[in-house]
């Protein structure tokens, strides 16, 4: 038990500095290659952070654990809004000044109830993973085209999201490309490590205190998952770039819904339990429908107040509360 807890304390922190290392490392090459900075943090930083859930979940599949992988996914799409939002506005309130929750909001949703209804047989086969697939590639080049298209329009107005963007990946920040490579290289290697590290404490821990994996899933490793988001988006508020900081935990969440539910689908088909169904799934699609209502509860520009963040955050742990209480 003491080596499965100590191999989930090294995971949690190698997989959290290599899949920094892994962004940096992909963003700097993006940039070296002329890609714009809005580009670059829709889809390599905003998806980026989402790199642990999917190594994580892909290790798990591999080892016969779906249902970890499955409740990583949704646990920390969970973990994304009532743990990471509610911390961030608690720390700062978030004034979204940007076009980013018309845009990013409705795909997320999207995303989830497109997961509600591929789930809601209990089965998750490999066409459903490909579908799942198809449609995150579907949104990579929908993102990518009009991020092109927008810079080729001189008549566009600037948006927020932008300008945050250009002055996060600036120029004189960027690593030399020998070292972008390396990085992007290196912790891509230490992704896998560390997650492979994290799944055999995880799945130990829960046979030696018969625990579910879907538990474990949705709680130890969901939560270790999230750290690069809480990371992301709390430095991201101190620098008062509220933009990306709910850009990330937006981005991550489809990301997780349509890539890490799907990567696993695609490596081992599996039966989903009737507690994803009827228990988790209504939870996530629940506190993202309430995101929407706390941002616009206000008149003027949305807002994530100090008020809601400590709701938010109440809330989450009272699912914890009660995924503690079933599991015993």
């Amino acid at each position: 038990m003491l080596q499965a807890i100590l191999a989930i304390l090294i995971g949690f922190i190698l997989l959290a500095w290599s899949a920094d290392r892994f962004v940096n490392g992909a963003a700097a090459i993006a940039r070296h290659l002329g890609i714009s900075p809005l580009i670059v943090g829709l889809t390599i930083v905003g998806f980026g952070t989402s790199a642990p859930e999917l190594v994580v979940s892909a290790i798990a599949a591999l080892a016969d654990n779906t249902s970890l992988a499955i409740g990583n996914a949704i646990g920390s799409n969970i973990a994304n809004i009532g743990l990471v939002l509610g911390i961030t506005a608690i720390i700062s309130p978030l004034l979204i000044a940007s076009s980013i929750l018309k845009r990013e909001y409705p795909l997320m949703i999207a995303s989830m109830a497109l997961v509600f209804v591929i789930l809601i047989d209990g089965q998750l086969g490999i066409l459903e993973g490909i579908i799942l697939f198809v449609c995150l590639f579907g949104i990579l080049a929908w993102t990518i085209f009009t991020g092109i298209r927008k810079g080729r329009d001189p008549t566009a107005a600037g948006d927020p999201l932008e300008t945050e963007f250009e002055s996060e990946l600036a120029l004189d920040d960027i690593m030399p490309k020998a070292e972008a490579i390396f990085w992007l290289l290196a912790g891509g290697v230490l992704l896998i490590i560390s997650s492979r590290i994290l799944v055999w404490g995880a799945t130990t821990i829960a046979t030696s205190l018969g625990i579910s994996d879907l538990i474990i899933g949705l709680t130890i490793v969901a939560i270790g998952t999230s750290l690069p988001e809480i990371a992301a988006s709390v430095a991201s508020v101190l620098k008062g770039e509220n933009d990306i900081a709910i850009g990330n935990v937006l981005g991550s969440n489809i990301f997780n819904s349509l890539g890490v539910i799907g990567l696993a689908a695609i490596i081992r088909p599996a039966t989903v339990s009737t507690d994803v169904l009827f228990r988790d799934l209504p939870v996530m699609i629940g506190m993202a429908i309430l995101l929407y209502i706390l941002l616009y509860s206000h008149k003027g520009e949305p807002l994530l107040s100090r008020p809601s963040g400590f709701l938010l955050l109440s809330l989450y742990i009272a699912y914890l509360v009660i995924l503690g209480v079933q599991a015993v």
